[in-house]
């Protein structure tokens, strides 16, 4: 990354205006109570009307897993709720799966492991349903590994508690449904903040969103508003006045001089376009 970086030279970077909507949820949401992350998707999906399907790609635990959040849809008010699992790849291209996303009004996928998802879905038939429908507004959630694959560029895995250093933080190709944006989950409660800096610092997008637990971000075109009980903190490197990522060895650590760092709370909003809050 060019350490005299401009927001002109980075423009390409903002997200498309599209139809669709996002949850992207940092994990360990409630789902007893008042479940308001959860319940947020289900309102942005359509409310009592809300077709969802639940995916459970990313979980080894698919049977499980998938009945707990069907319970917990249908406990606040959706009666039509389907499990799609694809535990292989030619799973992707099941008649049966892409059907229930054509007709689905909300997509949710669980936690596990973000590379499965990548794996068994990226490129594949199913792959393309979901961008189609949404772009054709269909609202899609993920937490944790489910949040991680957002971007077009994912954190695989890596350190926490760490100094930023080009080795904290492996990289590989996301699912794109956010990108121009690097993201990180459990963040405060692992404390992610030197692999999201690692991270951000090693692909061409200059925003990194860390996600805390039991809270979420809600992307609707280039605005984000949080919600639930922790913060997001956003790392805005656009206009860095000096980093020495391209002088290093693999263990050597990360610098960065004029970074910007935002913490938001839940009901505050952010600007992606303009990299700024909405006051």
């Amino acid at each position: 990354m060019n350490a005299q970086q401009t927001p002109e030279a980075t423009s390409e970077s903002a997200p498309q205006e599209i139809h669709g909507q996002l949850v992207i949820i940092g994990g360990a949401e409630e789902k007893e109570g008042d479940c308001v992350i959860l319940r947020e998707f289900v309102r942005r999906s359509g409310g009592l009307q809300a077709r969802l399907v639940v995916m459970t790609v990313a979980t080894g635990l698919p049977g499980e897993v998938g009945e707990d959040y069907m319970n917990i849809f249908r406990r606040l008010g959706v009666e039509d709720v389907k499990v799609v699992d694809t535990a292989k790849r030619d799973d992707a291209s099941d008649p049966g799966a892409i059907e229930a996303i054509e007709h689905a009004t909300g997509v949710f996928f669980t936690g596990g492991n973000q590379a499965r998802i990548t794996e068994y879905l990226k490129d594949t038939e199913l792959d393309s349903v979901l961008h189609k429908r949404y772009s054709q507004g269909l609202v899609i959630a993920g937490t944790s590994a489910g949040a991680a694959m957002m971007p077009d560029m994912m954190i695989v895995e890596g350190e926490a508690e760490t100094n930023p250093s080009i080795d904290v933080a492996k990289m590989d190709r996301g699912m794109g449904f956010l990108p121009g944006v690097v993201i990180d989950q459990h963040f405060a409660q692992r404390g992610r903040l030197g692999r999201l800096l690692s991270a951000v610092s090693q692909q061409p997008v200059v925003l990194g969103f860390g996600i805390d637990e039991n809270t979420a971000i809600a992307v609707n075109g280039n605005e984000i508003e949080v919600i639930g009980a922790g913060a997001i903190t956003v790392i805005d490197v656009s206009e860095i006045t000096h980093t020495n990522i391209h002088e290093l060895l693999k263990d050597e650590p990360l610098a960065i001089g004029g970074a910007k760092l935002h913490i938001l709370p839940h009901g505050y909003r952010f600007d992606l376009a303009k990299r700024s809050l909405i006051l």
